[in-house]
């Protein structure tokens, strides 16, 4: 039914219980009418919403109340004309159809300008595979918005927003994106995790004009690139990052200005600030505090480029200021970063100039990894410590909080920084007040009650009746498993060390969407299970949601496959083994090679194994990510104080950060590395390794000697 108003003037409404009324009403549209849609699930809703507006009396298209009209299943928004608004939708329990949740178009030739999404929620709403790309958000055309605004929780690729500028269409878009909650995204583990994006290289030689302003980034970690602005004449302001892995990279195009911005990384890995790149560029009166980043994410990274670049790699930085911001605690500033034979051209006039600055630890953070004669320093101020590299005279410099919860100088008569005035976005200033924000990170192990389970019973009845966060605490004695256990929950198996046997026949735990699993104290038999069996496999389903797996204080034994599993479309967040032993595996402890591809796809982020020992075990950790795209940090892998016996090697492959330390390798194949991609950083070092070969680093692109440090290792030729 439709119902249809008249007010004010000629102006009409229409509130419409179906798509059928929808689509009757949206072809009568005039300057000023208006459509509600009621309250209720609207599934496979594919909306197009076309019209000529005008400045004083746009056509609108809002939910009958905000937050109670939510779009399900294959549901997305195209809207082309001029003058429109669109209010109070959600997206959620779905995916869009096409590449697009909602564009602002309707076709190659139909966009839309001066027209505005406001009060909108994207929740979730992602393909099925996350190796599918889409974009949440795109906007085409010119002097359009889109503000007070909620995305959360994108897993596939693509980014959330991005203003998209192509030949045919407006390049002048003069975009305008304001208010937004930018909630948690989790690592894609692998390029096209951007949380925004302005433009592409192909046509980043003109001016975009957008305005990026007053909006909160909060645990945005896709890709190296929170926001990438791959386009000129920009305008980057007053905005918020908060414990988000990645920075604000000037990518492509010149004469952007980043202003006014505030960075707390809170020592999150990875935590970074902004990467320049190109000319023309003012980085001016921003605040960075507690980025952990160094290298591309350092919290000040000034790029070398490649001479005579083309459009798609590294322009060289030119004509650049970089004034009047407060950079502390942090732990890197690079200038030249990303240097080597390729990128050859340093950066030249450059002004760093009436910049507070200060290290972790009072360390200074400045490194110069190219030629800086074309970087002026000028009355910066780097708190406690001298910079050798800069040449900054040391100044004991006390800093305070102010009550707008930053750091400045105690002594106010030091004014230098950026201004006092400076804010930090407020939760309840962005998005919409109808639709909560997350207020913690993933649930955590033993968050929840404990659930015994006496010698003999059925695991999966106890794993079934456990919520998210609950422990299942094993008697001692022995437990036999038929048939997986499926694990959608963070869940604990927990048993005093070695009482408690579970005597696997098949796969023993089946990790499946929201599913976390740590095993404490547990002792696993695999004698009676088939060939090819695991302790733990990620689904053979694609999983948006990264997964993790701990073992600690267990036993693994016998075991004829691996011992965690990874499978394609799938991503381990974190990987922990701490004072665990395995003997008799036939495959991998730690088997993540799924991802085969060149795309730069990995299967696990962070891999950490600590004081283990490992007995006739196939291979220790196989991880594998290919290709040379350097939009990724991971993975990470790290061993220490472990042995291991008649075993075969660990295998790095594309790894980003490695270290192996402080372990003995006996009659075993020892570890071997190869780097593909970016600038890794390999350290093997006070390692035993006897009758067992030295470690291997091989460099498949890079055309220099191995890059890795090997420190104070013992060959031992036999026993």
């Amino acid at each position: 039914m439709i119902a249809a108003a008249s007010a004010p003037a000629q102006a009409r409404e229409w509130l419409v219980y179906s798509q059928a009324e929808y689509a009757s009403a949206a072809r009568q549209l005039t300057p000023g009418d208006r459509i509600l849609l009621a309250d209720g699930e609207w599934k496979d809703f594919q909306i197009r919403l076309t019209g000529q507006g005008r400045s004083n009396a746009p056509i609108r298209l809002a939910a009958q109340t905000p937050g109670n009209v939510v779009l399900t299943g294959a549901s997305n928004l195209k809207l082309s004309g001029r003058y429109l608004e669109v209010s109070g939708l959600t997206f959620r329990n779905g995916y869009s159809p096409d590449d697009q949740v909602i564009a602002f178009r309707t076709s190659a030739k139909a966009w839309a300008d001066d027209s505005r999404v406001t009060g909108i929620v994207i929740d979730r709403f992602n393909k099925p595979d996350r190796r599918t790309e889409d974009n949440w958000v795109a906007i085409y055309g010119r002097g359009n918005r889109v503000d007070q605004s909620h995305f959360e929780g994108k897993a596939n690729g693509g980014a959330m927003l991005i203003v998209v500028r192509q030949k045919g269409m407006p390049l002048d878009n003069r975009a305008r994106i304001d208010h937004n909650y930018f909630g948690p995204r989790p690592p894609l583990g692998s390029n096209g995790g951007e949380t925004i994006r302005i433009g592409t290289s192909t046509e980043s030689g003109s001016d975009s004009g957008t305005v990026v302003e007053d909006n909160l980034f909060e645990r945005c970690d896709g890709e190296v690139e929170i926001v990438s602005v791959k386009s000129g004449g920009n305008m980057i302001r007053r905005n918020t990052f908060l414990e988000s892995q990645g920075s604000l990279v000037l990518r492509h195009g010149s004469g952007n200005i980043i202003e006014g911005n505030v960075f707390l990384g809170r020592g999150v890995p990875h935590s970074g600030g902004i990467r320049v790149i190109n000319e023309r560029q003012v980085i001016r009166n921003n605040y960075l505090e507690g980025l952990a980043g160094t290298d591309f994410t350092s919290a000040i990274a000034v790029m070398n480029g490649v001479p005579n670049s083309p459009v798609n790699r590294y322009m060289p930085v030119r004509d650049v200021m970089i004034e009047r911001n407060s950079i502390v605690e942090v732990a890197r500033i690079t200038i030249g970063a990303g240097a080597d034979a390729e990128r050859s051209q340093a950066p030249r006039d450059v002004r760093i100039a009436g910049n507070l600055i200060s290290g972790v630890g009072g360390k200074d953070p400045l490194r110069i990894e190219a030629d800086a004669s074309g970087v002026q320093f000028a009355g910066n101020v780097l708190a406690g410590k001298a910079s050798a590299v800069a040449g900054i005279p040391a100044r004991n410099v006390a800093l305070e909080r102010a009550e707008n919860g930053l750091l400045y100088p105690r002594d106010r008569t030091l004014t230098i920084g950026a201004s006092r005035d400076l804010r930090s976005v407020a939760r309840e200033s962005v998005g919409v007040a109808w639709y909560a924000k997350p207020a913690q990170r993933a649930v955590a192990f033993d968050s929840g009650r404990t659930i015994d389970v006496r010698a003999g019973a059925s695991l999966g009845d106890a794993v079934k009746r456990a919520g998210a966060g609950d422990a299942v605490r094993l008697a001692p004695g022995s437990y036999t498993v038929a048939a997986p256990i499926v694990v959608d929950r963070p869940l604990t198996l927990r048993a005093a060390r070695g009482s408690a046997t579970i005597r696997m026949h098949t796969t023993l735990f089946q990790l499946e969407e929201g599913g976390a699993l740590q095993l404490d104290g547990v002792a696993i038999d695999g004698s009676g299970a088939a060939i090819g069996s695991a302790v733990i496999r990620a689904s053979a389903r694609p999983m948006l949601g990264n997964y993790r797996v701990r073992i600690a204080h267990s036993r693994a034994a016998n075991v004829p496959g691996d011992v965690i599993a990874s499978s394609p479309a799938t991503l381990a967040e974190a990987i922990a083994i701490d004072d665990s032993d395995f003997e008799g595996v036939a495959g991998a402890v730690v088997a993540a090679h799924a991802e085969t591809g060149a795309d730069g796809l990995y299967s696990a982020e962070r891999v950490t194994i600590a004081d283990s020992r490992f007995v006739k075990v196939g291979t220790i950790a196989d991880l594998y990510r290919g290709g040379t795209d350097e939009s990724t940090f991971g993975p990470h892998f790290a061993m220490t104080g472990s042995t291991v016996t008649d075993s075969g090697a660990v295998l790095l492959s594309g790894v980003q950060e490695a270290e192996v330390r402080g372990n003995r390798f006996v009659r075993s194949k020892g570890v071997a590395v190869v780097h593909s991609v970016g600038a890794p950083d390999t350290r093997i070092a006070g390692n035993t390794f006897a009758a067992t070969p030295a470690p291997s680093v091989r460099e498949l692109h890079y055309a220099g000697p191995p890059r890795a440090a090997l420190e104070d290792n013992v060959m031992e030729k036999s026993l």
